[in-house]
């Protein structure tokens, strides 16, 4: 059985587990940090922006039943491609959208996905997601792990309340 890692960072970490998640062939899904100078932050420290790191999932899939092109396709319906400085409620570089891609394949797939999104007119705006060389991965604390399951309550305010749930109705299920 074949197994691959996908890292994106898409704002709050707690949005981008539940639509993974729930997609046959993902076998789990990771809130975590990357991208930064400091080995295993925390998350008061990266939410200080003094580490450099994002906000990301790590998403381990089996490509036999869900390509990495379906999952960047997923991605971009979480995400504003248009906004780089976070993610509705989430400000600052710590939320920042990029696509962290571990291979040439995943990087081409990647940089394909955006120009088509682009071409799409779907957004007035350029699309301003970076994609970047994946660096290592440190997992968040335990309390932010599976978040939606074991805080449905304040998950959904969250996501209704920062923007999120509204932005994905307007231009991705409209």
């Amino acid at each position: 059985m074949a197994e691959e890692k996908a890292i994106f960072a898409g704002g709050c970490f707690w949005c981008m587990v539940k639509p993974f998640d729930q997609m046959p062939g993902i076998k789990k899904v990771v809130s975590g940090y990357t991208g930064g100078d400091v080995e295993n932050p925390t998350y008061e420290q990266v939410g200080s922006g003094t580490t450099g790191h994002t906000e990301a999932v790590e998403i381990t899939f089996d490509p036999d039943i869900i390509s990495y092109q379906q999952l960047v396709e997923i991605y971009w319906q979480q995400t504003d491609p248009t906004d780089a400085f976070g993610q509705f409620a989430d400000r600052g570089d710590s939320y920042r959208p990029v696509i962290f891609y571990s291979s040439d394949e995943q990087k081409l797939t990647a940089e394909a996905s955006k120009e088509r999104l682009q071409a799409s007119g779907r957004f007035k705006e350029p699309i301003v997601t970076t994609i970047e060389s994946a660096q290592p991965f440190y997992p968040a604390e335990d309390y932010h792990q599976d978040f939606y399951r074991k805080n449905p309550a304040h998950y959904n305010a969250y996501s209704e309340g920062s923007g999120r749930k509204g932005f994905i109705r307007q231009h991705w299920q409209a």
